[in-house]
């Protein structure tokens, strides 16, 4: 049992907002007409599209294949028919198009043949290719494959398991309910992840404004060994990754590493449920929970399909009429969409219905005084108001040695902003350039070397052409000097047998062979009849009789030997 605790710099506590939606159990979303199901769901790869438009899918059909391992597979959320795959723009705060499966449901929620797994019969590779294939990925917001991060990394092994149950930004219940609800689900998920690492513990942390999820956690794990549940205080961001094991276990992870270098790992409740479902079920990630709060009428909890499309969901909860814009997530790292028809993604926790009176617009953006409130409150321990300058400035060599990417893009030095100034949005536009330029550096690289290797490789077949041809040469050469010995070595014998057939008898079987071949030629011109003589004139008779008379005398002629006077 932990007694202790570790506390994190920084932070804030805005106003929660919960109980709006808390205090409604989790219902089920309508089944939509149709869904579109983006390809690309988590960090990594796109997936590479296995339909085409007017393939009929069933619930639960891969629709999308892992591109290497780092990413996860989609699958289909019900069974239709594919009407489209092609680019759609995509609830993200770039805006940006990916490819997506569009589907058309037939109603009928036809599920693929499902294979329930015993994990404890299996290895933890097998388990980690099931998990990969069945698209389970971190639903805390990053999506972050789920089977990478379940691999041992530089400790060789993972001591100490954290589930991550603290859900610390306002609005956003659905790991709450999820906790209160489906406890057992929960449970069993956990089992399976300390399975495939091989945890000697297990601490559940949990913020202590939410005791009806303690309670639940704990009766459902009191019989398993080496587990805590630990209420944590309520401060944002304590939810976030590195802040929550840094709280339990007073580990610091710096940017670059990862949990498992220090023997710990953290995983989203939500994502250990869906691993229940996956193993236990045989059922892949094709739904969550989401939140719907904010300007509405009917607040709560519903579990919908992947796919379905945000302006169905809003429907069930009915927005106020002064309703003026949509966030997608929470106030502090949410961001507006840009319209609502765009499809709920595994990303997305939560839906709020914004309006001026709860949401206010913030202020047109000032200069920044360096009051040092940002830093403050930064829960990474940087410096965001130097990281702003950087970042306005494109100076983005020094944004990284002033540790940017150790940002996690909480947003609390925009919150405590007197200057209006959207931090954040600087920041991410940073990261993105950067990875933009190592990517393009990363292809220029890779072009390098293949121009290098095609002209070694040119370079090479001419030097083996140039030995080759040489060889050849150096081979007729060899074989030119054999052939002059050759018959420098047989002349002798020729000039013998010369010597010992005289000339004359050349000379004799030279005229036997012409007089044979004048033979065959007169026999065949004598096997020869004239054609087309039947209606000859008496001039052209005449003229025929006087040539053949002429080759008569020819042939005489050529019987008649040369010594002999004609």
């Amino acid at each position: 049992m932990i007694t202790t605790l570790f506390r994190f710099k920084g932070g804030v506590k805005p106003a929660s907002h919960k109980d709006e939606s808390a205090q409604v159990q989790i219902t089920q979303a309508p089944l939509p007409s149709r869904l579109v199901v983006p390809l690309r769901q988590s960090a990594g790869g796109t997936p590479l599209p296995l339909v085409s438009t007017g393939r009929r899918v069933l619930k639960g059909e891969r629709i999308g294949a892992p591109e290497g391992n780092f990413s996860s597979a989609i699958h289909a959320p019900t069974s239709g028919r594919v009407v489209a795959v092609e680019l759609r723009m995509l609830p993200h705060p770039s805006g940006l198009s990916s490819l997506c499966v569009e589907i058309e449901t037939d109603g009928e929620e036809r599920w693929i043949d499902l294979a329930p797994v015993n994990y404890e019969a299996e290895t933890p590779d097998t388990l980690r290719n099931i998990l990969r294939d069945a698209g389970v990925v971190g639903l805390g917001g990053a999506t972050f494959p789920s089977h990478l991060k379940l691999k041992p990394g530089a400790s060789g092994c993972i001591e100490t398991l954290i589930i991550n149950g603290a859900e610390c930004e306002p609005w956003i219940t659905c790991d709450d309910r999820l906790m209160r609800e489906r406890a057992d689900e929960i449970a069993r998920g956990i089992a399976i992840l300390r399975h495939i690492v091989s945890a000697g513990r297990v601490l559940i942390g949990i913020e202590d404004n939410k005791p009806q999820a303690i309670a639940a956690l704990r009766a459902a794990m009191a019989q398993a060994e080496g587990v805590d549940v630990v209420p944590v205080p309520t401060r944002y961001p304590a939810g976030g990754e590195r802040q929550l094991i840094r709280v339990l276990t007073g580990i610091e992870i710096p940017y670059g590493r990862y949990g498992t270098d220090f023997g710990v790992q953290c995983f989203n409740v939500a994502t250990a449920s869906s691993v229940h479902r996956a193993i236990d079920l045989g059922q892949p990630l094709i739904s969550r929970i989401v939140t719907l709060a904010g300007n509405v009428e009917r607040p709560g909890n519903v579990e919908t399909l992947i796919g379905t499309p945000i302006d169905a969901l809003l429907k069930l909860a009915a927005p106020r009429a002064d309703t003026d814009r949509t966030i997608m997530g929470g106030p502090m790292m949410g961001f507006t969409l840009p319209r609502t028809d765009l499809p709920v993604t595994k990303a997305t926790n939560c839906i709020l219905a914004a309006s001026p009176a709860l949401f206010p617009l913030q202020g047109d953006e000032m200069p920044c005084i360096r009051c040092g409130a940002c830093t403050l409150v930064c829960p990474a321990e940087l410096q965001p108001h130097e990281l702003y300058w950087f970042s306005r400035a494109k100076n983005f060599g020094k944004a990284q040695e002033y540790g940017i990417f150790d940002c996690i893009e909480c947003g609390c030095c925009a919150y405590v902003c007197p200057s209006n100034i959207r931090l954040v949005d600087y920041y991410r536009f940073a990261k993105s350039s950067m990875r933009t330029l190592e990517r393009e550096k990363t292809a220029a690289d890779a072009a390098r070397e293949r121009y290098e290797f095609r002209t070694a490789r040119d370079e090479r077949e001419k030097t083996e052409k140039a030995a080759r041809l040489a060889a050849k040469t150096a081979a007729g050469r060899q074989a030119a000097e054999g052939a002059g010995a050759v018959k420098a070595a047989v002349a002798p014998a020729a000039t013998a047998f010369a010597e010992e057939k005289p000339l004359a008898a050349l000379d004799e079987r030279k005229k036997a062979l012409i007089a044979a071949a004048m033979q065959r030629v007169q026999s065949q011109m004598a096997g020869v009849q004239p054609k087309n003589i039947d209606n000859l004139t008496p001039e052209k008779q005449a003229e025929i009789r006087e040539i053949e008379a002429r080759r008569v005398k020819v042939r005489e002629l050529a019987k008649t030997p040369p010594d002999e006077p004609v």
